[in-house]
């Protein structure tokens, strides 16, 4: 930024660049707003080459200079001449500068050229040319007239007509901006489309600056690109947004602006000046001062602290209005009465939800999803994100407001810790809370506290003079005592004294005389009837309630309710849940009349109920509790529970929002009116917790709820999957995995066999299901329900939902397997996976490129980490957890931050692919392994190398440290494993035997033993010692591309080619388990803290987490031993066939699941399948070259067809049986006569392998597709080449003819789906069955296709498993 600065004798120029990142560092400086004359404006150049006064435009700069001069301002800015536009980046970063440069003026100067008038003092004058003046027209004016806090408008002539506050009203009616927005509104508070408008009716002379005119309004950030039209630059502009508000929407319901105005309107209302001596003695300029970081306001409870900190927070707003926004505010209160506002979590969530909102540009800092479930988990990211935005370097100097601390009840001793460390000169926070010790022992032992204690007597003083203001504001709106001034003097002597400081107790009794039954005569009895302090005043409230006679039973269930609940209850809820009678819950404005009846108590803010104070709380869980709770809290829990289960026992059902649509999205669901979940929302989620506290010594009625067959075992049988449903539908699915997780561990310890398993089976298809039913509610029916074991109890107990229109269901396991998750989000290969040290975090690295944080408890994704510019070869946490590194193709290791997800480190100095990275066990060591045959030991902090390790011959695919850090394992595709001396860099070991590459190593937890997994397809283990090999493990039939020990060293798991995870007993050798499921090679295992999962990462792009001590092998159904290639349908539907890697051709009964046959000849891979048009005949093609003709009825191999040179991708009968063609990867089709086996043609022309090919209905043509992305025509009897179709991107996989023959469809691996719709078929990512194009049936992972035929409504899926699935459908869905 450059600034003009006046000369004392009129003149100016330029001043050096200025540090836009330090604004205290720039002097102040008025700033010129105008509209433009082309060729008359003073340019940089002008300036620079001494021609600035032989333009027109200078007179401008002279009022411009002149007024400054007049304002006591020696510098002032003006866009022409302050901006060299030659320089793009210059021009790039003023642009996106400009609305902070206006705003952080001290005045703008707006010279309206099409404006004069002789007498300014006569608005008619001027007035009409004003409204009518170019100015207001302009696009890049907007910002000119918002931004800054004060705008003056002269006329041509210079002559001040007035400001924008003066002129507010006119600027209003001008341009339609709302007076909010010109006053210094936050922009954020106005709407996207609002803020969109402003500039709809301007102009700009290049029709892309609309747009960009725009930037500040928004606080974005973007590149200029003119040429891109007006429609691409506000297309750019609404994704940045988009992006920026998406994120921001996640965190608005932790609004803390709302829960203010809610305690505002709940005690009464801020009373103007009612804080005025307090704030005063406060002396709150002490904590602008550098020194002073924070600011402890103490006292008992209802001394009116939260009340005082809505003053303070009012006045700073005031100022900050005032100001400019030059700097930042955010507050959070605490409430300890409500579960949603009382934790350290919560309070970061408002808190960054205000500074975000005051400052967009700080959304820069948050991951795309920073909103984890698990407190334990969110107060990572989001303490790592507030820190990154107290240190952003644009970040204006920041309030941090918390009231009630003491009222935080989860993770107090970290919010504490996070105020102290990231107190500074910019970062100020102002905390408020009882003078409880935890709190003052920890905020003393930080710098710059200022302390202030309202229990002190030379405070008491002031804050009772505030009260005293309130008590008469409040008094002289009492209509009981208009007109009788003695005894309104009376009553205000009374309550000032025993008041006592406490502004909660005023405020309690004015709201008992605000109350329409209290007459003037009422009035001075009750206020001498009144007991001093809050306690007294508690009980006397509680009697109150006694003298409604019929009613005072039913409002002592609603504070119970209202206690006991762990948020607060809509008025649909408390009625039931504290088991009013059904002639009252049946209209919610009877339950409002019951709870106004506790309005002492209570309060009503958008029909939610509230108390009105924790000490409310406190007292009525202590010294009321033998009233409110005669049987015991635990008693009250339970009540709660029983009211929970018979609502949601009476209100849950299928489909409750009558979606109807099986496939319908979440996002796309609207709460219908009236919500028929209203009355259970809570209930929803809180029940578990209700019947976790319901479990105490005395009481008794706990064991027959329990019980089987009892309530809760009733509910899981008969309403489980309608719930799950309805938790989808709320929103709240975490929650519920968590609760019904909570349920299994409690039920564990209670003799109840049938419950515990039936809670144990809810719980596995929860976790397994929870992705696609949060995503798409309907699916708990169809998907869940169809692809549950058969032996699932759920699926047993829920038969009767199960969809009517799949007619032939698919032939499915008996029981559960030991895949507990399945978490889906890459798209690529995963290769690594890697547990943090707390178990906590799962991290997996891909092929994508990115890195991946998961909560393996709820399958959520935490983070995820973007910068690699290749695969992501290889993921691993440090032992503290607090890094993470990652080793890529790019030839980089980076270390992460994983709660953040910022990059720390990228350390550089391998020359090829990064293939493993591994921390050693003091965190002070990272070593990788590459593909440039060296491994590099470095120091993790600084980035430097401190060790190259040569020795190897080719790839080093795995590094590992031994447990005490000694030693170092490498594996190579050298096929060696070598142990190293990692502080020497000495080879201590070669470890020779394997008969390929050595894809990864791993120490016991001893250190004893070493285990290596090579392409050799064994696992062996070895002493690291003595070199010598203990066991050779086989049993996997592909490459171990990973091996890892259990925590204890039991157990060893290996992932491999062959899809599937083996575990072994490494003293015996013996195979223990084999884990089937991925649907491609399996790249990455990796065993939790606990040794309780396994995760492990798949080519097929998921990571699995599997519970490895209860899954057994459970391969029950009969099927394929490797990948399915093809399958077929007979043209009758009541066969299928299928072709595998496994040299197999199997023919199915597709009704039953059946195999009928299996046919065996092959030597290779069975690529395609193909039925005659008769039924009668078979034809497969196969990598081994050849075609082999077949019937299937008896299984025998009619002929073996010769001839090809590659691998047979295809084979298609002629409509007529007579011919047989097949596509290869010689390049070439041949046609065969099936009878004979003779070769009629070869057709040559493609430059690629033939993937597919096709006759037509008529046999007249043959379609070919091939890898080189080209379609052909021939004439099957001739030979010739009709037609080559170019178009696609990629190769192609699939053609076919339309049933008439007049259209060919084209399947390609560019992802374009030209294939022909059909009634039923498979969507384009291949994880859903459509109909007519809708989604009606997800597949889950394991059971994708790799290949798959449909005919009518029968679907066929070969899965890379080798199991064949075939579904039928009765009707159109």
């Amino acid at each position: 930024m450059r600034l003009l600065e006046r000369g004392d004798t009129g003149e100016f120029r330029l001043t050096k660049h200025l540090p836009n990142d330090a604004i205290p560092e720039i002097p102040p400086y008025a700033i010129l707003s105008h509209t433009w004359r082309e060729d008359e404006e003073v340019l940089f150049k002008d300036l620079a080459d001494g021609t600035a006064k032989n333009k027109a435009g200078y007179t401008k700069l002279q009022f411009c200079g002149d007024q400054a001069e007049r304002d006591g301002l020696k510098f002032f800015w003006q866009d022409t001449c302050c901006i060299d536009k030659s320089d793009g980046a210059e021009l790039q970063h003023a642009l996106n500068s400009m609305f902070r440069w206006y705003r952080s003026a001290a005045k703008c100067y707006v010279y309206l050229a099409d404006v004069s008038t002789c007498a300014p003092d006569n608005e008619s004058s001027w007035e009409s040319a004003f409204q009518a003046s170019k100015w207001f027209t302009r696009g890049w004016t907007l910002q000119e007239l918002i931004a800054p806090t004060i705008v003056e408008f002269f006329s041509i002539k210079g002559k001040r007509l007035g400001d924008k506050k003066s002129l507010e009203r006119q600027i209003h009616k001008i341009t339609g901006i709302p007076l909010g927005a010109l006053r210094g509104g936050i922009l954020s508070d106005f709407s996207i489309d609002e803020r969109m408008a402003w500039v709809k009716e301007r102009n700009t002379t290049r029709e892309e600056d609309k747009a960009y005119s725009l930037f500040g309004i928004f606080d974005v950030h973007m590149p200029l690109l003119y040429g891109e039209g007006e429609a691409g630059a506000f297309g750019r502009l609404r994704e940045k947004i988009d992006k920026y508000y998406h994120r921001l929407a996640d965190l608005r319901s932790a609004d803390p602006r709302l829960e203010k105005e809610r305690i505002e309107a709940a005690k009464g209302g801020l009373v103007v000046n009612a804080y005025c001596r307090a704030l005063e003695s406060l002396n709150l300029d002490r904590w602008h001062l550098p020194e002073n970081r924070m600011f402890w306001i103490r006292g008992g409870s209802g001394k009116g602290k939260t009340m005082l900190l809505c003053g303070i927070i009012n006045e700073l707003e005031r100022a900050m209005v005032a100001g400019g926004h030059c700097h930042n505010l955010a507050y959070y209160f605490c409430q300890a009465t409500d579960s949603r506002i009382n934790s350290a979590t919560a309070v970061l969530r408002g808190l960054i939800y205000l500074l975000v909102h005051r400052q967009p540009r700080l959304l820069l800092h948050l991951p795309e999803n920073t909103y984890p479930s698990d407190d334990a988990v969110a107060w990572i990211v989001l303490s790592k994100v507030l820190r990154e935005m107290l240190e952003d370097p644009n970040l204006k100097v920041t309030y941090l407001v918390i009231d009630a601390l003491d009222e935080c009840l989860t993770d107090l001793p970290k919010l504490l810790d996070l105020v102290i460390c990231t107190s500074s000169e910019r970062v100020k926070w102002l905390v408020a809370s009882q003078n409880r010790a935890a709190i003052r022992r920890k905020l003393q032992s930080g710098d710059g506290l200022i302390e202030f204690d309202l229990g002190l007597e030379t405070n008491v003083e002031q804050v009772s003079c505030d009260i005293d203001g309130y008590i008469d504001n409040k008094l002289s709106g009492l209509a009981s005592l208009w007109g009788d001034l003695p005894l309104k003097d009376h009553v205000r002597d009374i309550l000032r004294q025993k008041a006592d400081g406490t502004i909660l107790w005023a405020s309690l009794v004015l709201q008992e005389l605000s109350k329409d039954e209290v007459e003037s005569w009422h009035v001075l009895p009750i206020v001498k009837d009144v007991p001093r302090g809050l306690d007294g005043m508690y009980e006397r409230m509680l009697t109150e309630i006694d003298r409604y006679r019929w009613d005072a039973d039913l409002c002592r269930q609603i504070l119970s309710a209202a206690t006991v609940a762990y948020r607060p209850l809509h008025l649909a809820e408390i009625g039931a849940l504290s088991g009013l009678p059904e002639q009252i819950t049946k209209s919610t404005e009877n339950v409002r009349k019951i709870v106004a009846k506790c309005r002492s108590f209570l309060t009503v803010r958008d029909d939610r109920i509230y108390l009105v104070h924790q000490s409310a709380k406190d007292y009525l869980s202590d010294r009321a509790s033998t009233l409110l709770f005669p049987h015991g809290v635990a008693v009250a829990h339970h009540n709660m529970l029983d009211r929970s289960m018979k609502l949601l026992s009476n209100k849950l059902q299928c489909d409750i929002y009558s979606l109807y649509e099986p496939g319908f999205p979440i996002d796309q669901v609207h709460t219908p009116d009236p919500d028929p979940l209203a009355t259970v929302r809570y209930s929803c989620v809180y029940w578990v917790n209700h019947l976790s506290d319901s479990i105490s010594s005395t009481n008794t009625n706990l064991d027959t709820f329990l019980q089987d067959d009892g309530a809760v075992h009733t509910f899981l049988k008969t309403k489980y999957l309608y719930w799950l449903e309805t938790l989808s539908l709320l929103r709240v699915m975490p929650e519920g995995i968590i609760a019904i997780g909570q349920l299994k561990d409690l039920l564990s310890h209670i003799d109840q066999r049938q419950l515990l398993t039936l809670a144990q089976d809810a719980y596995r298809f929860a976790l397994s299901y929870r992705w696609i039913v949060e995503q798409v509610p309907l699916q708990a029916y169809t998907s869940a329900l169809t692809f549950a074991p058969t032996g699932c109890l759920v699926k047993k107990h829920f038969r009767v939902d199960e969809p009517d229109w799949i007619s032939t269901k698919p032939v499915i396991e008996a029981d559960w397997d030991a895949c507990l998750q399945t978490l889906e989000g890459h798209r690529g290969w995963v290769q690594s996976v890697a547990f943090s040290p707390d178990g906590q975090r799962l991290a997996s690295g891909s092929r994508d490129e990115t890195i991946k944080i998961w909560d393996p408890a709820s399958g959520q994704c935490l983070q995820t980490l973007q910068g690699h510019r290749g695969s992501v070869r290889s993921v691993a946490f440090s032992p503290d957890g607090q890094r993470l590194a990652s080793g890529s193709d790019d030839e980089t290791i980076k270390i992460w931050d994983p709660a953040s997800g910022q990059c720390l480190q990228t350390l550089q100095g391998h020359r090829d692919s990064v293939q493993s990275v591994a921390f050693s066990p003091d965190g002070q060591r990272l070593a990788s392994g590459s593909g440039d045959e060296t491994i590099k030991i470095w120091d993790p902090a600084s980035g430097q190398c401190l060790q190259t390790l040569q020795g190897h011959r080719d790839w080093v695919r795995s590094v590992a440290f031994s447990p005490d850090g000694q030693r170092l394992a490498s594996g190579s595709d050298d096929k060696t494993i070598k142990i190293w001396d990692p502080a020497s860099g000495q080879c201590l070991q070669t470890l020779q035997g394997h008969r390929g590459w050595v894809w990864s190593v791993a120490f016991s937890p001893d250190g004893q033993r070493l285990a290596s997994g090579s392409r050799d397809k064994t696992i062996k283990i070895w002493d690291p010692a003595s070199g010598q090999c203990l066991q050779t493990l086989q049993g996997h039939r592909g490459s171990v591309q990973s091996v890892a020990f259990s925590p204890d060293g039991q157990r060893l798991a290996s992932g491999s080619g062959d899809e599937t995870i083996k575990i072994w007993d490494p003293a015996s050798g013996q195979c223990l388990q084999t884990l089937q499921g991925h649907r491609d090679s399996v790249q990455s295992v990796a065993f939790s803290p606990d040794g309780q999962r396994l995760a492990s990462g798949s080519g097929d792009e998921t990571i699995k987490i599997w519970d490895p001590a209860s899954g057994q092998c459970l391969q029950t159904l009969q099927g394929h031993r490797d990948s399915v290639q093809s399958v077929a349908f007979s043209p009758d539907g009541q066969r299928l066939a299928s072709g595998s890697g496994d040299e197999t051709i199997k023919i199915w009964d597709p009704a039953s699941g059946q195999c009928l046959q299996t046919l065996q000849g092959h030597r290779d891979w069975v690529r395609s399948v193909a039925f005659s048009p008769d039924g009668q005949r078979l034809a497969s093609g196969s990598d081994d070259k050849t075609i082999k003709i077949w019937d299937p009825a008896s299984g025998q191999c009619l002929q073996t067809l010769q001839g090809h040179r590659g691998w047979v991708r295809s084979v298609a009968f002629s409509p007529d049986g007579q011919r047989l063609a097949s596509g290869s990867d010689d390049e070439t089709i041949k046609i065969w006569d099936p009878a004979s086996g003779q070769c009629l043609q070869t057709l040559q022309g493609h430059r690629g392998w033939v993937q597919s090919v096709a006759f037509s209905p008529d046999g007249q043509r043959l379609a070919s597709g091939s890898g080189d992305e080209t379609i052909k025509i021939w004439d099957p009897a001739s030979g010739q080449c009709l037609q080559t179709l170019q178009g696609h991107r990629g190769s192609v996989q699939s053609v076919a003819f339309s049933p008439d023959g007049q259209r060919l469809a084209s399947g390609s691996r560019d992802e374009r789906d030209n294939l022909g719709k059909q009634e039923y078929s498979l969507g384009q990512d291949k994880s859903w069955i459509t109909c007519n194009g809708k989604n009606i049936l997800w597949l889950p992972p394991e059971y994708r296709p790799s290949c798959s035929a449909v005919q009518g409504r029968m679907v066929s899926i070969g899965c890379s498993s080798g199991r064949v699935l075939t579904i039928g459908f009765s009707r159109n869905v």
